[in-house]
């Protein structure tokens, strides 16, 4: 991998790869000494013209771990929010001797155009670009659904035969997006549940079922159900009648959670509005893998990291035996 821009563009075993390497991560989590220095002397650039607080920390955790020098970049109150352009920022970053850009963008391709407009000569990772995709956030969905489900014989896998249902907003979700393609070529079988105003045009060319009741999609017995976030910030229509009808009609509230099965994923990408799209009985059930998802996030992007900036094309193990 030269750049991570979207998960349309990783391949069954890329995909397995990166997960497997994420699995070596994590195994440095209970040592005494938690830092690798496989990206000792390189240097990471979080670039965020959008607020994201869980992200970047989460990328920021990440690069540190590897022994990276960590720069972060915000666009509020910089050169950029005074009109400064997106390949003038590029070019200063590279001044600064940048490996890799983490670059979040309010505008949907701003990542694909930063790696490709040849202004930088450095990895690129999408941390989430407009409505379009957030791929890291997609792998560690997969990371924890397989891990869950496959537990110490995770590694290798894919999730084949795995059913996830994911909830809500689709039509400006970048998560929904980057989850329907990493978990298509994962082998999962893929089901999304929201009314049809928030449904995108084109969905039918997805490798999704589509329902519009949420019911009908539980009745199916999901092994995962993601509930996404409604994006209030993006929303400049009516698409749904009131906050207390979308939570009747497409929230999983205590009494369907109560109805869901014994092994059943409660997943969400945060931040929660506990009582609309998921109730506090869900969200802090055993079921759920929300704080594993915060925690898996750290391990997928030093794998990300890794592979772009130090071990691209290797098979050599990440941790090196350090500890």
């Amino acid at each position: 991998m030269r750049h991570l821009l979207s998960t349309r563009d990783l391949e069954r075993a890329s995909a397995i790869r990166l997960l497997d390497v994420a699995e070596d991560m994590a195994q440095t989590a209970d040592r005494a000494v938690r830092t690798l220095p496989a990206l000792r002397d390189k240097t990471v650039v979080n670039l965020f013209f959008e607020d994201s607080t869980r992200t970047r920390l989460s990328f920021e955790a990440a690069a540190k771990r590897l022994s990276a020098n960590v720069i972060t970049f915000s666009a509020k109150g910089s050169s950029v929010s005074k009109g400064e352009s997106l390949k003038d920022t590029a070019q200063t970053l590279l001044a600064m001797g940048a490996d890799a850009i983490v670059v979040r963008h309010h505008d949907s391709g701003a990542a694909h155009r930063l790696a490709n407009a040849g202004w930088i000569d450095a990895a690129i990772i999408n941390a989430g670009d407009g409505t379009h995709e957030h791929p890291t956030q997609a792998l560690l969905d997969a990371f924890t659904i397989r891990q869950r489900r496959f537990g110490a014989d995770a590694r290798g896998r894919g999730l084949d035969g795995v059913r996830v249902a994911i909830v809500g907003d689709i039509l400006h979700s970048r998560v929904a997006r980057s989850n329907v393609w990493l978990l298509h070529a994962l082998g999962a079988d893929v089901h999304l549940v929201a009314p049809r105003t928030l449904l995108p045009h084109g969905i039918d060319t997805w490798p999704v079922a589509v329902h519009e009741h949420l019911d009908e999609a539980l009745a199916l017995a999901p092994d995962a159900v993601m509930m996404l976030r409604i994006q209030s910030e993006r929303m400049r229509d009516a698409f749904f009648p009131s906050a207390r009808e979308y939570g009747r009609e497409w929230g999983l509230t205590a009494k369907r959670f109560a109805a869901l099965g014994p092994d059943t994923m409660v997943m969400h990408p945060g931040p929660m509005n506990r009582g609309l799209e998921i109730s506090s009985v869900a969200a802090d059930s055993p079921g759920s893998t929300v704080l594993a998802q915060v925690t898996n996030g750290v391990f997928i992007r030093m794998a990300v990291l890794y592979l772009l900036v130090a071990g691209s094309g290797s098979d050599a193990d990440p941790i090196g035996g350090q500890g």
